[in-house]
C-alpha cells in the first residue's frame, strides 16, 4: 500500500514546491492565500452558516444575513420543469432519466456496438412521446409548456447527436476534390460560423415558417433544435477538418495501397485517428452547446435558466436572484464538468492505446 501511495505523495510534494519555486510564484501564492482568507469565511457564512434552509414564507429570509435556500426548496420543481403541468411532472423527470441514462450507456466502452445506433433514436422517440403525452391516460402537453432541465438536455443531447455526423460530412466535403461540393460546404461553414447563434435561432423561428406552405407549421422546439444543430455542425466540421489535416499523408496513401474505397478508408483508417486528435476541441464545442441552449429564450422557450428567471417573478419571493443563479450555475457546472472529465479519460485512454 505504501508503494502505491508514493507516486501521489511525490506529485503533491512537487506541486507544493512549484508554488514557491521562484519569488514571483511565491508572491502570487501568498496573494491568493490572502484573498482566500478574506473571501472564504464570508462566503461560507452566506452559503451555509447564516443561510435559511426552510421557511414557509420569505419573511424569515429577509431578516437573515445568509442565502435563502428556502426559495430554492419552494421553486425547485418550477426551475427544473418550467411550465409543465404540476401533476404531470413525473413525465419530464422520466425524460431526464432517459436522456441521462442514454448518455451514460453511450459513455461505456463496452456498449460501443452497432446496436447502440438503434438505441439512440428509440430513446429519443420515447422521450418525445413521454413529454408530449396524449395517450395511455397521459394528458397532451404542448411544447409551449416544455421547459427547464428536460428542454436543456433535449436540445444539447439531440442537437449534438445530429450535429456530429453532419459535421463529419461537412468536413469531408470541405476537403473533397470535387469543386462544387467543396464550395457548397465552405460557403455553409463560413456563413454559419460568421453569425451568432442568436441570429440562427431567430432565423429558424421567424424566417423558416415564411418558406413553408400555407397551413404548415413547424413546432417551436423543433425549430430551435434545427437551428442549434445546423449551427454546431459548422463548428464540429472545422474541428474535424483540423483533425483531417493533422493525419499524416502516409495514412491516406496506406488506404489506397490496401485497395480500400473512399468511404471504407475513411471509416476504418482515417476517421478513428481524426476523432482521437479532435477529442479536446470537440468537447469544448459540446460544452459551448450545453451553455448556449439558454439562448432559446429569445424565441419564447423556457429552458433551465429561463425557468429560474421566471421563478423570481413571484411577488412572495422577489429579490432572491443570487440563490436562483447559484442553483442553476451548479447544475450547469455539474453537467459541463462531467463532460470535461469524461473527455479527458477518453483522451488518456486513446493516447495509451496509441503508445502500445
Amino acid at each position: 500500500m505504501t508503494g502505491m501511495l508514493r507516486p501521489s505523495r511525490r506529485r503533491s510534494a512537487d506541486f507544493l514546491r512549484s508554488l514557491f519555486s521562484t519569488w514571483y510564484n511565491a508572491l502570487i501564492t501568498l496573494a491568493l492565500l490572502f484573498v482566500a482568507f478574506k473571501a472564504v469565511p464570508p462566503l461560507a457564512n452566506w452559503l451555509v452558516f447564516d443561510a435559511v434552509w426552510s421557511s414557509p414564507s420569505a419573511d424569515a429570509c429577509r431578516l437573515a444575513a445568509g442565502a435563502c435556500w428556502a426559495f430554492i426548496r419552494e421553486k425547485a420543481r418550477f426551475i427544473l420543469f418550467g411550465l409543465y403541468p404540476y401533476g404531470e411532472q413525473w413525465r419530464p423527470l422520466l425524460a431526464v432519466l432517459l436522456l441521462v441514462g442514454l448518455v451514460l450507456v453511450s459513455a461505456n466502452k463496452r456498449c460501443w456496438t452497432p446496436w447502440l445506433l438503434a438505441v439512440w433514436p428509440a430513446v429519443i422517440a420515447a422521450v418525445l412521446v413521454v413529454m408530449a403525452g396524449g395517450f395511455a391516460g397521459m394528458a397532451a402537453v404542448p411544447t409551449a409548456q416544455w421547459g427547464g432541465l428536460p428542454l436543456t438536455l433535449l436540445l444539447a443531447v439531440v442537437g449534438s447527436a445530429f450535429a456530429f455526423p453532419l459535421g463529419i460530412l461537412l468536413a469531408l466535403g470541405r476537403t473533397s476534390g470535387m469543386p462544387l461540393i467543396r464550395s457548397v460546404c465552405v460557403g455553409y461553414i463560413e456563413f454559419v460560423r460568421g453569425v451568432p447563434l442568436i441570429t440562427v435561432l431567430f432565423m429558424a423561428s421567424v424566417m423558416l415558417p415564411l418558406f413553408m406552405p400555407a397551413g404548415v407549421e413547424i413546432d417551436a422546439v423543433l425549430r430551435a433544435l434545427v437551428g442549434m444543430t445546423l449551427f454546431v455542425a459548422a463548428y464540429f466540421a472545422e474541428v474535424i477538418r483540423g483533425g483531417l489535416l493533422a493525419v499524416p499523408k502516409g495514412q491516406f496513401e496506406a488506404v489506397h495501397a490496401l485497395g480500400l474505397g473512399y468511404w471504407a478508408g475513411m471509416r476504418l483508417v482515417v476517421l478513428p485517428q481524426v476523432l482521437r486528435i479532435s477529442v479536446p476541441p470537440l468537447t469544448n464545442t459540446l460544452i459551448g452547446l450545453i451553455k448556449d441552449s439558454s439562448l432559446v429564450a429569445i424565441i419564447g422557450l423556457v429552458d433551465l435558466l429561463g425557468a429560474s428567471k421566471r421563478s423570481l417573478s413571484d411577488p412572495e419571493w422577489l429579490g432572491f436572484y443570487r440563490e436562483a443563479y447559484v442553483f442553476v450555475a451548479l447544475i450547469y457546472f455539474a453537467i459541463c464538468f462531467s463532460v470535461s472529465r469524461y473527455s479527458r479519460r477518453v483522451e488518456a485512454d486513446l493516447s495509451a492505446r496509441q503508445k502500445h
